[in-house]
């Protein structure tokens, strides 16, 4: 696991730019502490900082195939490589060491851009062809691994995240309006977008092609997790399913525990990390290290979590996550991801990783296990609601329906299948929308009300959730739970869940590995019917049946629980705080909010009228951010001033 970044220049030329490529890996040095390698040419420079995880002696970057014409900085583990290895050698490639990246190089001599298609793995990569004199760029099927570009001044260049692009001198930071709408939608800004007008991020499952020409780069997806790619590879029943999955998770489970460097799990006591490590802990000639975060009240995992370590033997460690200043903390995070990201279990995670790194240096996790055998409540409500709209006419949903949900009260406090304003509303919209509204952070009158007068009337119509409900309408045939299940992984997955394992991770410069992502499980999992995802028991039901002669059933069959702290009555409890914080001179001065409007929304949160929670964290990401851009200057020299993108 490591961090690449690079400049290329797109016309013909000589710049050399040694300084800053050495700038951008210098920012991103977390990602790879064990050293740094550079190839510079003329108009070219690549740079990378290496975490050794497989053969540490001879796996430095960047790579080269045998002439030295070929060029390569990588990202991630390709975990079917020594596979791939044995064919190319037959096809009389020679190999240097027995590093994974090595097998890239000489993929792309045989197959060209169609290598990414026999890569099984998490990866994001650049590779320099000089005889052919493009630069070929490639993300892993799912998003595992990021990859950030920019084409500016007659140069495109990339990274691992946005610091190493903010490294350089006269990248812009003029804030897109449309960006900040989408992360008060979602709590990220989804792919290809980023908070910049300039950056961009490689979707998942694409490859880029640039070369001098001066044309923009020709970006062309290469897998896509569709009903029609999906096929009948799967099982029709639980008898013939079972048997399979477990054969596959353990697959999935054993190619990702090579490793040179110590390795230990994740162990939340949820059904995806305990299964992880029910399949691992035999593989391993040695006790696995296992890695758990506590939490004060109901949110704590640990009784579950040290039942599943004592069964398999493992070397527990574990940690509290109880005292954390999440205000605080929320500036950690624009540190952390380079831009707003408001998944507040990010702090957590942050804590776990720091905890792992102290005894491995990889670590194995459940994440996954949700989006692909339909774990997420949301899920079976989605299939429950699209049921009942089913059997309604359209004009009664819309009208009817729909003036009946305007006209009954928001009461936000209540269990869900109480708040029947929710359920009525979700009745009176189409599936697409109404699973749009699921799972958004904040409705377009909730957020826009935040905004300044400026930036709503610079929004022009933008609709976030355009690309979702794209998702969704063209997999209109698709049973309801895969529907939405193609929508997370579209969206939710590499955006959110993806993003913050990566930057956590990384920051604690340690490698996460995630066996339910491996795509061919992926595939094999969205194809089952949506009676083995979803049974009377909830979501995974397949999963958990497999599971059953691995794990007690109190670890199957308990209520789901979330990794993250219960932020309601902290935010009441500083009320004051959070005004001094939210009203203070980072945001008045960014020209994006309305003061009055956020300390009314401060004001019915701390008075337990309503619960806003989840905004008042989005707004304390977005402060954050706004806080770092003032902070580093230097390294972000504006073109114009961030209240100008309103």
């Amino acid at each position: 696991m490591c961090g690449i970044a690079g400049i290329f220049q797109t016309s013909e030329g000589g710049a050399d730019w040694t300084t800053d490529v050495k700038s951008m890996t210098d920012a991103i040095a977390h990602r790879g502490p064990d050293g740094e390698g550079f190839h510079v040419e003329p108009g070219l420079a690549l740079g990378h900082r290496r975490l050794a995880v497989i053969d540490p002696a001879g796996g430095h970057q960047p790579m080269y195939n045998e002439d030295g014409s070929v060029a390569i900085v990588f990202n991630g583990e390709i975990y079917n490589f020594e596979a791939i290895r044995q064919e190319l050698t037959r096809l009389g490639h020679v190999f240097r060491n027995r590093c994974d990246t090595e097998t890239i190089v000489h993929a792309w001599e045989s197959w060209g851009p169609d290598c990414v298609q026999r890569l099984a793995g998490m990866f994001a990569f650049a590779l320099w062809d000089r005889t052919r004199r493009v630069l070929f760029c490639a993300r892993d099927r799912l998003g595992k691994k990021p990859l950030y570009y920019a084409c500016e001044d007659g140069r495109f260049v990339f990274g691992s995240e946005i610091a190493a692009l903010a490294a350089l001198p006269g990248m812009s930071r003029r804030i897109r309006p449309q960006a900040v709408d989408d992360f008060f939608a979602y709590g990220y800004v989804p792919e290809p977008g980023t908070i910049f007008d300039a950056v961009h991020k490689l979707p998942a499952a694409s490859t880029l092609v640039v070369d001098r020409s001066g044309r923009p780069p020709d970006i062309r997806r290469y897998w896509q997790p569709t009903e029609r790619s999906i096929g009948q590879v799967g099982a029709s029943t639980m008898a013939e399913a079972v048997p399979q999955l477990q054969q596959r998770l353990r697959g999935a489970v054993a190619c990702r525990l090579v490793s040179d460097v110590p390795l230990g799990a994740f162990l939340s006591g949820g059904v995806d990390s305990s299964a992880v490590v029910a399949c691992a802990a035999p593989m391993l000639d040695h006790p696995l290290d296992t890695f758990t975060i506590g939490f004060d009240g109901e949110e704590d995992e640990t009784p579950y979590a040290a039942q599943v370590a004592e069964r398999y033997g493992t070397r527990q460690h574990n940690d509290r996550a109880a005292s954390t200043d999440m205000i605080a903390a929320a500036r950690l995070q624009a540190a952390v991801f380079g831009e707003p990201f408001g998944d507040s279990s990010s702090v957590p995670t942050l804590t776990v990783c720091r905890l792992a790194r102290r005894h491995a240096t990889v670590a194995i996790s459940g994440d996954g296990g949700d989006e692909v055998f339909g774990g997420y409540r949301r899920y079976r409500w989605h299939r429950l609601v699209c049921g009942v709209r089913d059997h309604l006419p359209a004009g009664l949903r819309r009208h009817a329906i729909g003036r009946l949900a305007a006209l009954y009260p928001k009461l936000d406090r209540l269990p869900r299948f109480m708040r029947a304003k929710h359920t009525l509303t979700e009745l009176s919209l189409d599936a697409a929308e109404g699973y749009a509204r699921t799972v958004t952070r904040g409705h377009a009158a909730q957020r826009h009300a935040l905004f300044s007068p400026s930036l709503r009337a610079s929004l022009d119509g933008h609709d976030p959730f355009a690309p979702l409900r794209a998702v969704m309408q063209d997999a209109h045939e698709a049973d309801p739970v895969l529907q939405a299940q193609l929508a997370d992984l579209a969206t939710w997955l590499p955006g959110d869940i993806l993003t913050k394992v990566d930057r956590a991770s990384m920051a604690a410069s340690l490698e996460v590995r995630a066996p339910f992502l491996d795509h061919d499980l992926v595939n094999w999992g969205l194809s089952l019917p949506a009676s083995l995802k979803i049974g009377p028991g909830g979501g995974k039901h397949v999963l958990k049946r497999a599971l059953e002669p691995m794990l007690p059933n109190d670890v199957l069959y308990r209520p789901k629980q979330g990794f993250t702290s219960d932020l309601a009555p902290l935010f009441r409890r500083e009320a004051e705080r959070l005004k001094a914080v939210l009203l203070g001179p980072v945001m008045l001065q960014s020209g994006l909010f309305d003061a009055r409007a956020v300390e009314a929304l401060l004001d019915q949160h701390a008075s337990g009228a309503s619960d806003h929670a989840q905004l008042i964290w989005l707004l304390l990401a977005f402060e954050g951010f706004l806080a770092m851009l003032q902070a580093i200057p230097a390294a972000l020299p504006a073109s114009e001033p961030a209240s100008q993108a309103a």
